[in-house]
C-alpha cells in the first residue's frame, strides 16, 4: 500500500478547510441551542407572563392559591415551548428533499433565513399569536439546520477525527444554551420588556450561520451524488489537502451511483437490510428526550422557583448549569474517538439514572404542596441537576446526532437523518406540552420516570449498540453490521439483495 493509500486507510487529516468549514457549519448549532435555552428563562419572566399569559402571572404572584407543583401548568404557555419541535419537523421534512436536490450548503443558508425572519416576528409580538408565529418561523430554520449540518460535518471529516469534527455541531448547541440563560439572565432585570432583548438577541447566531453558508464548501458526496464528478473531485483534494484521493474519490462515487439507484429512499430504508440503522436512530433519539434532559433546558428556572428559588438565582443556577454542559461536551470532543461511543453511553446511563432518582427521592420527601425547600436542600438539588447534565454532555447529547450521520449509507442518509430528526422532535414535542403538566400531577415521582428511561437505554446500549469509532462510513456494512451478533443477519439480507440485482444487471 503506498503513502497516500495508506493515508486514506487511516481517515486522513483534518486541514485548515476542513476545520474552517466546520466551525462555520457548525454555527447551526447555536440556532438550536439558543432556542432550547431561551424558553424557560423568558416563560420565567413576570413582564411575558403579565403580557401573554395573565393567568400564570396571577398564580406567581399569589392572587390566586396554587400548589408549589401547579403553578406554572398551563397548555398555552407549554405551546410557546413545544411548537418550535413541531415547526421543526416540518423544516426537517423539506431539507431532506433540499438536501438531496439542491446540496447541504444551499440547506443550511435557507435555515439562516427562515430563522431571522422568525426571530424578527418574535421579538417585536404583539400578542400571543404573532409570538407563536414567530416561534414557528424560527422552529422551520431550526428544522433545516439540525438535518443539514450533522450531515454535512460526518461528509467532509475524515473518518478518524469525524466524531470530533461532528460534536462541533453539538458543542456549538451547548454554547448557544449557555448564551440564552446568559442573556436571561440580564434581560430578566429590565422590565417589562426584557424578554424581547432575550429573543431578538437569536439574530445573532443567525446572522454567523449566513454568513458562514456564504463561505463553506460544498461537500463531495453531494457534489458526486448530484452528478458534479469533477467538481465533487476538487473538493475532496482541497479539504483532504493530498491530490491522491483515488481510494476515497471510488468509494463515494460509488455510494453516489447507489444513491442515484435508490429512486425511493424511504422505501429502501424501511427494507430489512436498512433495520440496524433505523431501529439505532430512532431508539437514541427516544431515549434522548425520555431521560428528561429538556425538561431542564426548557423548564429549570420554573423548576428551581418551584423548589424555593428567587427569579434572579434561579437563572444564575441555569446560567451554571449552561456552563457545566458547555465544559463536558468540550470532554466528549476529546473522549469520542478515543474511548469510543458505547464506553460514553454506559457510564452515563449509570450518573443519570443514580441523580434523577435522588432528585426525586429529595423532592418526594422535602417539598409538600404549599412549602419551599431549604436552601441547602435547594443547593443539593442544583448539584445534582449539573451532574445529570454533565454526563448528558458528554455521552447522549452529541451522540444522538453523531451516530445516526455516520451509519446511514449514502443512499439512504438523508431519509434516516429525517426520520432520526423526526422521532426527536416529536419527543420533544411531547416531552415540552406535557412536562408542567405532568409535574403538577405526578409531582416528584416525574423525576422516577425519567430515571426508568435511563435503565431502558442503558439495556439498549449494552445489548444492540455496536461501537463505531473509526470506522469510514461506507464500510458500516461489513465492519460493524456484518460483525455484530444481531444485526448481522439483516447485513447478510442486503448482501442478498445486492447479489441479486448485480445479477440481473445485463
Amino acid at each position: 500500500m503506498d503513502s497516500a493509500a495508506g493515508a486514506q486507510e487511516d481517515g486522513g487529516k483534518i486541514t485548515f478547510h476542513v476545520l474552517a468549514c466546520s466551525i462555520l457549519a457548525a454555527t447551526g448549532g447555536l440556532l438550536f441551542g439558543y432556542d432550547v435555552g431561551i424558553s424557560g428563562g423568558v416563560t420565567a419572566m413576570e413582564g411575558f407572563e403579565e403580557k401573554f399569559f395573565p393567568e400564570v402571572y396571577r398564580k406567581q404572584q399569589g392572587f390566586v392559591d396554587e400548589d408549589n407543583y401547579c403553578k406554572y401548568d398551563n397548555q398555552r404557555l407549554q405551546l410557546f415551548t413545544s411548537s418550535l419541535y413541531m415547526a421543526c419537523l416540518l423544516g426537517s421534512l423539506v431539507a431532506s428533499r433540499t438536501c438531496t436536490k439542491y446540496g447541504r450548503k444551499l440547506t443550511i443558508r435557507l435555515a439562516a433565513i427562515f430563522y431571522l425572519a422568525g426571530v424578527l416576528l418574535a421579538a417585536t409580538a404583539a400578542n400571543l399569536t404573532m409570538l407563536i408565529l414567530g416561534r414557528l418561523l424560527v422552529g422551520v430554520g431550526n428544522g433545516f439546520s439540525v438535518q443539514a449540518v450533522p450531515l454535512f460535518l460526518s461528509e467532509i471529516a475524515p473518518s478518524k477525527a469525524r466524531g470530533a469534527l461532528n460534536i462541533l455541531f453539538q458543542l456549538n448547541i451547548t454554547i448557544g444554551i449557555l448564551n440564552a440563560k446568559t442573556v436571561n439572565y440580564f434581560a430578566a432585570k429590565i422590565q417589562p420588556w426584557g424578554w424581547r432583548l432575550s429573543l431578538a438577541y437569536a439574530g445573532v447566531p443567525g446572522a454567523i450561520l449566513f454568513l458562514g453558508s456564504l463561505a463553506i464548501a460544498e461537500t463531495p458526496s453531494s457534489l458526486i451524488q448530484r452528478g458534479h464528478f469533477d467538481q465533487g473531485l476538487a473538493v475532496l483534494r482541497k479539504i483532504r489537502g493530498i491530490d491522491d484521493v483515488g481510494l476515497e474519490y471510488t468509494q463515494i462515487v460509488n455510494a453516489g451511483e447507489a444513491a442515484r439507484r435508490a429512486k425511493r429512499p424511504f422505501r429502501k430504508l424501511l427494507g430489512r437490510s436498512s433495520r440496524p440503522e433505523l431501529v439505532i436512530a430512532v431508539a437514541l433519539q427516544v431515549f434522548n428526550q425520555l431521560t428528561g434532559i429538556n425538561v431542564i433546558m426548557f423548564y429549570a428556572p420554573i423548576l428551581f422557583e418551584t423548589v424555593g428559588f428567587k427569579s434572579g438565582a434561579s437563572l444564575l443556577s441555569t446560567v451554571i448549569i449552561g456552563g457545566i454542559n458547555v465544559a463536558a461536551t468540550v470532554v466528549s470532543i476529546v473522549l469520542v474517538d478515543r474511548a469510543g461511543r458505547r464506553v460514553l453511553l454506559l457510564e452515563a446511563c449509570v450518573q443519570m439514572f443514580i441523580t434523577q432518582a435522588a432528585i426525586g427521592g429529595i423532592l418526594m420527601a422535602k417539598l409538600t404542596a404549599t412549602n419551599r425547600l431549604e436552601t441547602s436542600t435547594g443547593i443539593c438539588v442544583v448539584i445534582l441537576v449539573c451532574l445529570f447534565v454533565m454526563s448528558f454532555a458528554w455521552s447522549l447529547g452529541p451522540l444522538c446526532s453523531l451516530i445516526p450521520s455516520e451509519i446511514f449509507p449514502l443512499e439512504t442518509r438523508t431519509a434516516g437523518i429525517w426520520c432520526s430528526i423526526t422521532t426527536n422532535m416529536i419527543f420533544t414535542f411531547l416531552v415540552a406540552q406535557s412536562f408542567l403538566s405532568m409535574l403538577c400531577r405526578l409531582k416528584a415521582a416525574a423525576f422516577f420516570f425519567f430515571a426508568f428511561w435511563t435503565v431502558l437505554m442503558g439495556l439498549f446500549v449494552l445489548i444492540l449498540l455496536p461501537e463505531t469509532k473509526g470506522v469510514p462510513i461506507d464500510e458500516m456494512a461489513e465492519r460493524v453490521w456484518g460483525r455484530h451478533w444481531y444485526w448481522k443477519k439483516f447485513a447478510d439480507a442486503g448482501k442478498d439483495i445486492h447479489t441479486t440485482e448485480a445479477a440481473v444487471v445485463p
